[in-house]
């Protein structure tokens, strides 16, 4: 299974010198956008600077698992024995996968903190970003602190920059207005075109516009950091930024954040720099209105993650997966086999326990069973009531409800919350979402759609009944939840189901049959100095999963 679109969550985070996002090169004969400003004529060193991209592609690469010439399969056997030997790893956990895991993440982890790099880039070089390393963000090789806090002290209003930054000339800053649906189509057009790609180019997210709605107009929202640059003679939208507010708790500090998303540069204007631009715009936006902190992901490594967590995939619809080359089918197995191996059932099996599609009238239950199970993870979200109902309901389309809602997929639907209601008591037990990110798929003659379902947010009361971990009551509750929200998606129509080695989900992956991606996302804090997180592996007693309970848009 590949990376990216469709497959890994990035945020287009990049050095100030060069875009390292996964938009493919522009050729020199491809046709000319004349609505766009002109670009400088290349340089006789082009040549070199793409071989030296091509390196950091293919190390790249090597860091997510494709190609990984790094760990090959014989180090991952050679280890696999050893480890056996010792005696001390639980017979279930002894396999291939999360030994080539393990091995990936202490290489993720010496990237992150400078004694390794991508594409020979060294501990020197990592901390001498030239952007990142102007900002307050930890910086490559800096130990783990032992108390956390902010980087930089907050300002006053009166001491924050109160003018945009410059741009390069031919460029203007321009608000997009997602209630406008002229200005959101310009948006979708943007992102559709030039967002995260796959790294062989092969999936593209396409958000649609219906979830950038959701998405960008939470509860308390500020038009003003939904932010565009435009070509000044034809107001073309060229490139944006996003940041929405959140409550963001890590461990027990309890922040006024910010989430930052959507960094997205038109392919040919990638050699202006635009980038860096709009990251400090965005910030000065949101320290105009008294925010210092931000959370935002990316699939490269920048100083410093916090966590790093590793997708994986539950694939649905296997003929068209196998065919727009998403995974593959194995050498001891046949196309038939795998399809019936991967069926799901045809009826969510919690029926009978009160399995029905959330309503309005269950927010505040819903509310009060996410904040208990949410305080089980060293870092997570905040909800208020208007944003449970906001992020679980608003974006449930448009057609029928009632107990065989499960069975359609109404028109422009984005997200899928359901309950477990108590027949008797009418208590809220348990609850899960997902939410839909199809993927543009750029070189199947049969298919241009990859639909991709998010697991979301979920809890369940299993979890506070006394060893619920140890017995494996909590494990099996999730695995029937998970299990009846992979037949929904099953009924609705979505080729595959992806997750994070976050929250629980640990516990259920392997029984359900996901299968581990090659996708890493890495969770950055901004301004916030804090110790590392439990991501895709256990961290200092802490299983894995456990230190992060956000699954980000």
């Amino acid at each position: 299974m590949a990376s990216s679109s469709g497959k890994a969550r990035i945020v287009e985070v990049v050095d100030e010198h060069e875009h390292s996002g996964s938009g493919s090169e522009v050729s020199e004969d491809e046709g000319r956008d004349h609505t766009l400003p002109e670009t400088s004529a290349p340089s006789t060193s082009s040549k070199k600077k793409k071989k030296k991209k091509s390196k950091a592609v293919k190390a790249l690469n090597a860091l997510h698992g494709g190609g990984n010439e790094h760990v090959s399969d014989k180090l991952v056997s050679a280890v696999l024995e050893k480890v056996k030997e010792t005696g001390q790893v639980p017979e279930p956990d002894l396999n291939a996968a999360n030994v080539r895991a393990a091995l990936e993440h202490m290489k993720i982890n010496d990237v992150a903190q400078g004694k390794a790099g991508i594409g020979g880039i060294n501990k020197k070089d990592m901390a001498g970003h030239k952007f990142w390393g102007t900002q307050p963000v930890p910086q490559a090789g800096d130990d783990a602190p032992t108390i956390d806090g902010p980087i930089e002290p907050s300002k006053s209003t009166s001491e924050v920059r109160q003018e945009s930054y410059p741009l390069p000339n031919q460029f203007e800053w321009g608000a997009v207005d997602v209630s406008d649906d002229a200005q959101l189509r310009e948006l979708y057009e943007l992102l559709s075109g030039h967002y995260v790609e796959d790294d062989e180019a092969e999936f593209r997210f396409q958000y649609s516009a219906e979830f950038l709605r959701w998405a960008l107009q939470p509860p308390g929202y500020h038009k003003d950091w939904h932010i565009g640059v435009r070509v000044a003679s034809n107001k073309k939208l060229v490139a944006f930024i996003a940041a929405v507010p959140i409550t963001l708790r890590v461990r027990e500090n309890v922040l006024n954040s910010s989430e930052v998303n959507f960094l997205c540069v038109h392919k040919k204007l990638r050699s202006k720099r635009l980038t860096p631009v709009l990251i400090k715009e965005v910030t000065r936006r949101c320290n105009v209105k008294g925010i210092f902190q931000a959370l935002y992901t990316a699939g490269l490594v920048l100083p410093t993650p916090v966590a790093t967590c590793r997708y994986y995939h539950r694939c649905l619809n296997i003929s068209k997966l196998v065919n727009v080359n998403f995974t593959h089918v194995p050498s001891n197995m046949t196309l038939a086999r795998m399809i019936r191996l991967n069926k799901v059932a045809e009826r969510p099996k919690l029926l009978a326990q009160g399995f029905r599609e959330m309503e309005d009238k269950d927010v505040p239950q819903v509310t009060n069973l996410y904040r208990r199970f949410q305080d089980r993870f060293g870092m997570s979200l905040e909800f208020s009531e208007e944003e449970v109902r906001h992020n679980f309901l608003s974006g449930k389309g448009v057609g029928p409800d009632g107990k065989d809602s499960w069975k359609r997929r109404r028109e422009n639907q984005v997200v899928w919350t359901y309950v477990i209601e108590n027949p008797n008591t009418h208590k809220i037990t348990d609850f899960w979402s997902f939410y839909s990110l199809p993927s543009t798929i750029m070189n199947s003659p049969a298919h241009n759609v990859l639909n991709a379902a998010y697991l979301y947010f979920y809890g369940t009361e299993v979890a506070f009944k006394p060893d619920a971990e140890k017995d494996g009551t909590l494990r099996k509750r999730l695995e029937e939840l998970v299990g009846d929200a992979l037949i929904v998606a099953n009924e609705a129509k979505f080729d595959v189901f992806n997750a994070l080695t976050l929250m629980d989900n640990v516990e259920f992956l392997s029984d359900l049959r996901f299968g581990a991606g090659n996708g890493l996302l890495n969770f950055y804090i901004y301004n916030w100095r804090t110790s590392p997180l439990a991501g895709m592996n256990p961290l200092d007693g802490v299983p894995a999963g456990r230190g992060i309970g956000i699954p980000m848009l």
